[in-house]
């Protein structure tokens, strides 16, 4: 079978989260210059770049951040009208000591601000299905179960 023979693939854009949490069990939220409303730190894989090292890239870019990550919680399957097709890996970055949060640094100017958010508040900061995935995230890691979604819906 040649290239030309071959079935439509999917080419999904492929982006990775860090889920951050306070003593208090709230979620941290970024709130990015370039969109209408907050989200997680992450951001896009890049080429050859393993969700991983994606994750731990973006945190050391966007809050000036070297730390551990955990297990991924979560990946779904969160087509975008106007974007494509998306697949977003969400991981465990645990729980930030204090010391963290004063180190917290906005070095690459992509995001304005940060805040701790209760998970029955999260729809206030994002679209609904951003919300869906965070609470299927909590969800995977308080179960210590990884979970796959759509749309941010546990399958």
């Amino acid at each position: 079978m040649t290239a030309n023979e071959m079935p439509p693939m999917a080419t999904p854009r492929v982006a990775a989260g860090a889920l951050f949490f306070d003593d208090a069990g709230r979620v941290l939220l970024v709130r990015p210059s370039y969109k209408k409303h907050w989200d997680i730190p992450g951001g896009y894989v890049e080429p050859g770049e393993s969700p991983r090292a994606a994750c731990l890239r973006e945190i050391e870019e966007e809050l000036g951040l070297t730390t551990e990550l955990g297990p991924m919680l979560v990946v779904d399957w969160a087509p975008a009208e106007h974007e494509g097709d998306k697949l977003l890996f969400v991981f465990d970055a645990g729980t930030l000591t204090t010391e963290q949060e004063r180190a917290i640094r906005f070095v690459d100017g992509e995001l304005t601000e940060w805040r701790y958010v209760p998970a029955d508040a999260l729809e206030h900061h994002g679209p609904p299905r951003l919300a869906r995935r965070l609470r299927t995230a909590i969800m995977a890691r308080s179960t210590g179960t990884p979970a796959y979604a759509e749309h941010g819906n546990a399958v």
